[in-house]
């Protein structure tokens, strides 16, 4: 069954989406929450058919990387941080809460900007609700990175036989998170449609951004005349606000707490009005 027909019966029982950015996303949870479930669920399934693996590649593709980053920069580059009343654990946490939602984000990003292009038969369904296209990967995306963090609390266990209780915020977090990649991910995802290019520019950014974000480096590190690059990143708020919460057990960045709330929704606003604005075209185009 084709992915046209498997959507096609949960789609003409649906209502359309209204037209406000936030009817617009509580219609994805409620009106269209069967069909938007359904589509993340194929989206972790699907990507992985007939590997021997199969969905645990979901899993061991980023762990098999941010082994790769742990090894080459706990172990051969032995970067010496943590231990300290004012970086109270090692290294590999300090590396993996920056990365864990640093991989989540780039990879939501990679499947938006293809998505709307991939999925061109049912886009050109009047009655399908094209909305639930850039979400589904975004929710795949986070199925993964719940994941690993769950990983990444049983390692700090081990280690240390306690986790800060600033953990227990992490879902809380993980909302803003969800806010700031729908819009990011509607954004690249109606540009690309007019745009085929995006796909490359997103492939570099993924390669290069991550040493834009202070993941692999304490900012105190970076040459002062390179620090506002650090500070004009907004993922680099949602990386500090990851760091707080799993790394140094309080609000060490009270201020990224500050700046990421207005962040992710100003980003969750401008993507969906794009999105909205150019998808009237979507069918013409593709």
């Amino acid at each position: 069954m084709n992915a046209r027909a498997a959507v096609a019966p949960l789609a003409t029982r649906k209502a359309r989406v209204p037209p406000t950015a936030w009817r617009g996303l509580l219609a994805l949870f409620t009106v269209h929450r069967q069909l938007t479930l359904e589509m993340a669920r194929r989206e972790l399934r699907d990507r992985y058919l007939g590997q021997v693996f199969g969905i645990l590649w979901a899993l061991l593709h980023p762990l098999l990387l941010m082994g790769v980053y742990v090894v080459v920069f706990a172990f051969i580059f032995k970067v010496r941080l943590g231990g300290t009343a004012d970086l109270p654990l090692n290294y590999t946490v300090y590396l993996l809460s920056g990365l864990i939602p640093w991989l989540t984000f780039q990879e939501s990003l990679a499947k938006s900007s293809t998505v709307i292009p991939s999925n061109a038969n049912l886009v050109k369904q009047v009655i399908f609700p094209v909305e639930v296209l850039p979400v589904k990967g975004v929710l795949a995306s986070l199925a993964t990175q719940t994941a690993f963090l769950v990983l990444l609390t049983g390692y700090v266990l081990a280690a240390y036989g306690f986790v800060p209780v600033t953990y227990l915020l992490t879902p809380v977090l993980m909302l803003l998170q969800a806010l700031f990649m729908i819009g990011a991910a509607y954004l690249v995802s109606a540009v690309s449609v007019y745009f085929r290019d995006i796909k490359d520019l997103v492939q570099v950014f993924a390669a290069t951004g991550v040493y834009l974000i202070p993941a692999f480096y304490l900012p105190e590190s970076v040459p002062r005349a390179f620090r506002p690059v650090l500070y004009l990143n907004p993922l680099s708020y949602l990386i500090w606000c990851y760091q707080d919460l799993l790394f140094y057990g309080r609000f060490e960045h009270w201020w990224a707490w500050v700046v990421l709330p207005p962040t992710a929704v100003g980003f969750f606003y401008v993507g969906y009005r794009v999105f909205k604005g150019l998808r009237t075209m979507f069918g013409n185009v593709l």
